[in-house]
């Protein structure tokens, strides 16, 4: 693994959105789906807004490999659970978004349960 590099960082923290894919077994990417990102220091987080049954998070979790673009940075990456800073992720979402339903959904106990940490390859 290599750490992001800091424009790397401001371009993907500054982006509105994100498009991820999981790495299927047969080393394939599932199709890209946008969804919310947030920066946390030197990290990049996301979480499914409707839980661990959704399709992308569930394409996650195979290898936990796949593919991320945003704000022009397009990279393989590793996908890993962490929910250690998950109020500081909650804050973010919130700065970053508003305080509308959309954001209690995705700062919601089930959103939360699937905290993953962005890491490039």
């Amino acid at each position: 693994m290599t750490d992001w590099t800091d424009d790397e960082l401001d371009r993907i923290g500054r982006a509105d959105e994100l498009r991820v894919a999981g790495r299927r077994s047969d080393g394939t990417l599932r199709r890209l789906v946008i969804i919310w990102q947030v920066r946390v220091d030197d990290s990049v987080y996301i979480r499914s807004v409707n839980g661990p049954d959704a399709a992308w998070f569930r394409g996650t979790q195979v290898l936990g490999e796949g593919r991320i673009e945003s704000g022009g940075v397009a990279k393989d990456v590793v996908f890993t659970r962490d929910d250690s800073v998950d109020d500081r992720i909650d804050e973010a979402y919130r700065r970053k978004y508003g305080s509308g339903s959309a954001v209690r959904s995705i700062t919601s106990a089930l959103a939360s349960s699937t905290t993953l940490r962005v890491d490039p390859v």
